[in-house]
């Protein structure tokens, strides 16, 4: 694809360049950088690619909060660096104001937020230099600049709360004192995103008609969603008459946070929502069913489920039709993420570790098989679930038969053996075709054969995220990864969004369950009135909007799992502090015996406080801005 190109050289050329200016560098002497950047359409077009590259290096999920912060997935430190793991330390409370990591706000990494909105600045400030740049193309590249302009304005909101507005790049002769912005109140933080988004949505294209050359450009229902999504947010608890930022002023004595709570911001929200699930629906998207063919002999109706949610994300965006929004830098960590399934594949230990563990606490988010929590399930074993058990034929297409592992296994819902690998489980795919010849997973094996001192083979917790590996994925005597995207919006995380929003707006209805029970259905699941009616001990509990908020905010959690979104709800919702107050646990990896195995062992011990819901603003930036409020407890 030209455009997946095009970012990967601008990418490159950025990096290797010695200062933040010399990507433009490409003229001959004498001869005036941005006269030559806009002299004709095809030159404006290469810096309207420049525009898209901070975002599509966002597709690198070690550098999204959302991600690393949602306690999903824990990387331990290891004495080899195999990537910059910083984003994962964040749990580990080492977040300073003197050095704040994942620094969007400031520095010279080339994520930079302001470097790339002061970009698409000057790209409305040029962008009727070139003469041969028609005028319906012209304004369908303003409306995509205004709609990266919006976005990485709001990537700087979740993360930072108000925010310095730059809606015009300060000339080169200024006043230092005029450079020296303040920061405006959220809410007006939220009122400039949300206009860039509605001047751009009129003119972006519904699809994307030539998918060779522009495949991965914003169209008309990727803006829609996104709005609904900067509406939630804003809506969110965190947001939306936080009383612990009711104090936060900034030197002028403004309110930076709206000091009451205001209810329209989530009818706003669900109508936003629904908006964009139609004009989605009316593209064609819809959620994926359909099960995969490719490699596939021979499968029992139950793997085939299982199949259709493991290529939810990992198909190929050209063929998925749910996914909204992905960026086309491919998910480049399936070494981290796929066990070490035969002897071959524990050899290259030390070349792809497969090391990003799930905590147990995430394995019991997800469902049992009749599709209430397992706390809730009056005829699941909840007290045992830790008591090792044969496997049966009742759960044959998810665990080895006869082979010992915990009870916590039995019986879940489809999401649970999709999402995650673990001691005993069913692996359909590293290059076996039939069912019948699947590979298990022994992890208990794979830390004996690797050695005790030995983390690459294993992993601290015993169960990987499944879900971040295709099934076509090979590792044996060599390591083929199968390529995929790892979506930012899907069309079941919209459902989920909308019915979030409908209940907060005016509590449960018909219309909040309907989009609920579409999700549900697809994983195997009844709908959630029938379910927690037939099998839960709080059969009442999705008859209030306490109760239902509960269920959906699990919901999401289960179905966004490991997509770099949890981190981000948990934060909005002002959940993940409660998430993070518990130390996260694995299963007692040096042990071989079953019963010494499921032994559960705590790996981290997460520090997060209220401070850390903000990011700090660097100290270097306070200093040098007087104007500049630091946000609060740091």
């Amino acid at each position: 694809m030209k455009l997946y190109y095009k970012l990967i050289c601008f990418a490159v050329f950025c990096t290797v360049s010695i200062s933040c200016k010399k990507y433009l560098d490409i003229v001959p002497d004498n001869v005036g950088t941005l006269e030559y950047a806009f002299r004709n359409r095809n030159e404006a077009e290469n810096y309207l690619f420049g525009c898209y590259s901070t975002m599509q290096q966002l597709a690198d999920v070690t550098k999204n909060p959302g991600f690393t912060t949602s306690s999903e997935i824990i990387y331990p430190i290891l004495q080899t660096r195999f990537f910059d793991e910083a984003g994962f330390n964040l749990i580990r409370g080492i977040q300073t104001p003197a050095d704040p990591i994942l620094n969007y706000w400031s520095g010279n990494n080339t994520q930079s937020m302001y470097k790339a909105i002061r970009r698409c600045n000057i790209m409305l400030e040029n962008i009727d230099e070139p003469i041969d740049l028609k005028e319906p193309e012209k304004k369908r590249w303003i409306a995509e600049v205004k709609f990266l302009k919006a976005f990485y304005h709001y990537y700087l909101i979740r993360m930072y709360g108000p925010v310095v507005l730059i809606k015009e790049n300060n000339p080169t002769d200024v006043n230092i004192e005029a450079t020296k912005r303040k920061r405006a109140t959220l809410d007006e933080s939220f009122e400039y995103v949300l206009s860039l988004m509605n001047e751009a949505i009129p003119d972006l294209p519904p699809v994307i008609e030539n998918q060779t050359r522009e495949f991965g450009r914003i169209t008309k229902f990727m803006a829609m969603s996104l709005k609904a999504e900067m509406l939630a947010t804003a809506a969110s608890p965190l947001f939306n008459g936080n009383p612990d930022y009711a104090n936060f002023k900034d030197k002028d004595g403004r309110n930076l946070f709206p000091v009451a709570y205001d209810a329209d911001k989530w009818k706003d929200a669900a109508d936003a929502c629904k908006a964009a699930i139609e004009e989605c629906e009316a593209q064609g998207l819809k959620l994926n069913k359909e099960v995969p063919t490719t490699n596939v002999a021979e499968a029992s109706d139950e793997m085939k489920g299982v199949l259709v949610l493991q290529t939810t994300i990992t198909r190929r965006w050209e063929e998925n039709p749910e996914l909204i929004w992905a960026l086309n830098y491919g998910f480049n960590y399936q070494g981290y993420t796929i066990p070490k399934l035969t002897s071959k594949a524990v050899s290259m230990a030390n070349t792809y570790p497969s090391n990003w563990a799930v905590p147990i606490s995430t394995t019991e988010l997800f469902y049992t098989s009749n599709g209430v929590p397992i706390n809730e399930d009056k005829n699941w074993d909840y007290a045992d679930r830790f008591t090792p058990l044969p496997g049966d034929a009742a759960n044959k297409h998810y665990i080895k038969q006869d082979y010992q592992t915990a009870k916590a296994h039995f019986n879940r819902e489809k999401r649970f053996y999709a999402g995650l690998a673990f001691d005993g489980g069913i692996w359909f795919g590293n290059g076996k075709t039939k069912e019948s010849e699947a590979y298990h997973v022994e992890a208990r094996s794979q830390f004996a054969v690797a050695g005790p001192k030995s983390l690459n083979s294993t992993n601290i917790t015993g169960y990987w995220p499944k879900k971040l590996v295709n099934y076509l994925t090979n590792m044996d005597e060599s390591f083929t990864p199968a390529d995929f995207k790892i979506p930012l919006i899907r069309l079941a995380g919209l459902y989920l969004l909308y019915a979030e929003a409908l209940n907060e707006a005016q509590g449960p209805s018909a219309e909040v369950f309907k989009y609920l029970d579409m999700v549900r259905e697809r994983a195997g699941l009844k709908g959630v009135q029938e379910s927690w009616t037939a099998y839960s001990k709080n059969p009442g509990k999705p008859e209030t909007k306490e109760g239902l908020r509960q269920i959906i905010h699990q919901e999401r959690r289960i179905e966004l799992c490991f997509e770099g979104q949890s981190g981000w709800d948990l934060r909005r919702w002002k959940e993940l502090q409660g998430v993070l107050s518990r130390p996260l646990q694995g299963w007692n990896i040096t042990e071989e015996d079953a019963a010494s195995y499921y032994r559960p062992q705590t790996v981290l011990i997460p520090v997060f406080g209220l401070k850390d819901y903000l990011w700090p603003i660097q100290t270097f930036d306070v200093i040098v801005n007087e104007n500049l409020t630091q946000n609060p407890y740091w």
